[in-house]
């Protein structure tokens, strides 16, 4: 893409609308984890730099989230602040780790059921974490629902927003509308003196640059038994939000790969970050389709979001502190009607059950536990449905050859679930002294289809009966040899014949448990 000056403009009013959105969303973590709010912060600039200058996919956001705050919470409680900045390091070796193994191709593996549960599911995650918004401190520390004119004016401001991110790119391209409509909220509320939750209530976010600072921590194996089981968790988090927004973006944006390039650089930006006293982070998927829907497509949006993003902790504190948190609450609900797959809900009746099944379960399992354990979920379900189905389809055509053979021309694959439909395709009893099994069609996938492929050869030895396999693939052949079960009676194939008949050696994976 060019950078011409209407690009670049496009591009630095993307990366300060994200970056205005940002700072409440990188606050409010902070207090999640346990930690103080510039930790957030810092986290959001280093995360979200390094990621937009090495990551796999240009205009995507990174910074500090929830789903690795809940996490941190645990780990911060019992051993303070430095042990978390240890195990970010760690968590961030892991991450390059899976990108220098390419780890990241197996995001491929996810079933789109999974992905439409996952971006509904976190719709509704940042939905509901914008609801604190509507709640007011109360005595000794809790928190009541705002209520009368509070509410209202809340409201008001909130409907504003959204309305006027909805009508601005209808009358002008010039200004991304999320900033618009932050912008005009904000200068309503500041000019007439509205009495609205702002930025500053939450946290000031004065600071300075990060600074270098080694994990105060002791180095033995006791401190990496605390950290490890955290930053493994906080890996495997952050990669697989990470990869799924690398997807969702890329379809926005209609491009592929960089799966092991995005693992690398927030492996590296989480290393980093890890020693200059931040939290650690991954993609925002909230923040991304902000950053699309404001015309973000290029590294410079990212790059430009966390450099406000420094400029803001440093020398405009005091000005981003008077933004009403009602403007970023309804940018953030504008993502929210953005994110929610909502042609989901349509074609859930023209789907198989299962697929539907699984979009609710992922959803749902999104809000009520974390991402990580959604889309294991979904895969697993998703990978036993696919079993199941390809286990029925097993069957066979049977023929008797001019010789007397009987041959059974084997239709679906064999592997652990539909070993049993195989067996019982056979009748050794009655069968001839010469039976071949025809593999034109079929495949031997693993260690439990050779288990029955013996043991019904056994069947057959018993009886004196011969059982000979015919029109192995080039890959059945390999897996069959190698297991040592192929016998070849002939000089007409020494190393490979697709028509050769193979004899089955018995005994060498053992017919009993």
């Amino acid at each position: 893409m060019r950078f011409t000056p209407a690009r670049i403009k496009t591009e630095l009013l993307s990366g300060l609308t994200v970056a205005l959105a940002l700072v409440p969303e990188a606050v409010a973590f902070a207090f999640v984890a346990g930690v103080h709010p510039l930790v957030g912060l810092y986290a959001a600039f280093i995360v979200g730099l390094i990621t937009a200058l090495f990551g796999g996919r240009p205009g995507m956001i990174s910074g500090a989230t929830g789903a690795l705050a809940v996490v941190m919470v645990a780990l911060v409680m019992t051993h303070g602040v430095e042990y978390l900045f240890a195990t970010v390091v760690l968590m961030g070796v892991m991450q390059i780790l899976a990108g220098l193994f390419h780890l990241g191709k197996f995001i491929r593996l996810v079933p789109h059921p999974v992905m439409l549960g996952f971006v509904n599911g976190l719709a509704i995650v940042i939905f509901m974490a914008q609801l604190t918004q509507f709640q007011v401190a109360g005595p000794e520390g809790t928190h009541a629902w705002m209520s009368g004119w509070p509410l209202i004016n809340m409201l008001g401001l909130v409907a504003a927003t959204m309305a006027i991110i909805w009508l601005v790119p209808k009358i002008t391209t010039i200004i991304p509308a999320p900033l618009a409509g932050i912008a005009i909220v904000a200068g309503i509320v500041i000019a007439f003196g509205i009495d609205v939750p702002r930025v500053g209530d939450l946290a000031s976010i004065k600071g300075g640059l990060p600074e270098f600072h080694l994990p105060m921590v002791p180095l033995n194996l006791e401190t990496l038994e605390i950290i490890f089981p955290f930053a493994l968790i906080l890996a495997a988090i952050g990669l697989i939000e990470s990869l799924l927004t690398l997807n969702l973006v890329g379809e926005i944006t209609e491009q592929t790969g960089g799966a092991s390039r995005e693992c690398i650089a927030q492996g590296t930006a989480n290393t980093v970050t890890g020693f200059f006293g931040g939290m650690g982070g991954c993609a925002m998927i909230g923040q991304s389709m902000i950053n699309m829907k404001s015309g973000g497509r290029t590294r410079l949006s990212g790059i430009s979001s966390a450099l406000f993003l420094l400029i803001f902790i440093m020398f405009a504190s005091g000005l981003i502190e008077q933004i009403p948190l009602a403007a970023l609450v309804g940018v953030m609900f504008m993502v929210v009607i953005g994110t929610f797959a909502w042609q989901s809900l349509r074609i859930m009746r023209l789907i198989p059950l299962s697929d539907t099944l699984v979009i609710i379960l992922v959803t749902a399992v999104t809000v009520l536990s974390d991402l990580a354990v959604a889309v294991v979920v979904g895969v697993i379900v998703s990978a036993l449905t696919y079993a199941w189905n390809n286990a029925r389809r097993i069957h066979a055509h049977i023929e008797t050859n001019p010789d007397g053979a009987k041959v059974y021309k084997i239709e679906g694959p064999l592997f652990f679930g539909s070993t049993d439909g195989f067996a019982e395709l056979f009748d050794h009893k009655t069968d001839p002294d010469l039976v071949i099994v025809d593999f034109m069609n079929s495949r031997v996938v693993d260690q439990s289809a050779l288990q029955a492929i013996e043991v019904l050869a056994s069947k057959y030895e018993t009886a004196g009966k011969a059982l000979q396999l015919r029109h192995l693939s080039r890959d059945c052949h390999r897996l069959l040899n190698r297991a040592g079960q192929l016998m070849v009676d002939s000089n007409d194939d020494p190393q490979y014949g697709l028509a050769v008949d193979y004899s089955v050696i018995t005994g060498i994976l053992g017919g009993k448990h």
